[in-house]
């Protein structure tokens, strides 16, 4: 005899795993955000650059990426586990009101120890509340124009 499945059925329910988020966090979503963010102040540490800027009103959002240079999916995937508990760990206390923060991974991410990174991250934020950024380097291709005339 078949066991016949329904909507309901204990057979079908899935257990959902939601992370902890405090509740004056929220995440970013849209690549305009994204690309907002990178228009703002830049810090760069050894295992991520912290971008920041404001998001008018809109509290404070956080926002992880990590390029395919960084390594393979699972190296990706894990760095980004990471950079989602440094953030939700430091950013109810030490996150700018009303900013979006948005985390771009670095290469030595991965084996860089966490308390070393949330002493970084906090480097970083306060850096950022004080209206202090690295300078922005020129593009790595320079004028992507064409020098033909």
């Amino acid at each position: 005899m078949r066991v016949h499945e329904t909507k309901n059925s204990p057979l079908r329910q899935r257990s959902t795993y939601i992370p902890y988020m405090p509740a004056d966090l929220s995440t970013l979503t849209k690549r305009a955000d994204f690309l907002a963010a990178n228009r703002g102040l830049r810090n760069a540490r050894p295992g991520f650059v912290l971008l920041t800027r404001a998001n008018d009103g809109l509290g404070k959002r956080f926002g992880v990426t990590v390029t395919k240079k960084i390594g393979n999916a699972v190296v990706r995937n894990r760095m980004k586990r990471r950079f989602r508990e440094l953030l939700r760990d430091a950013l109810p206390a030490e996150g700018l009101a009303d900013h979006d923060h948005v985390l771009i991974g670095r290469a030595g991410g991965v084996e860089r120890d966490f308390a070393a990174m949330r002493a970084e991250l906090s480097k970083a934020l306060e850096r950022a509340g004080q209206g202090k950024g690295d300078k922005r380097r020129p593009p790595m291709n320079g004028d992507r124009r064409s020098r033909r005339a």
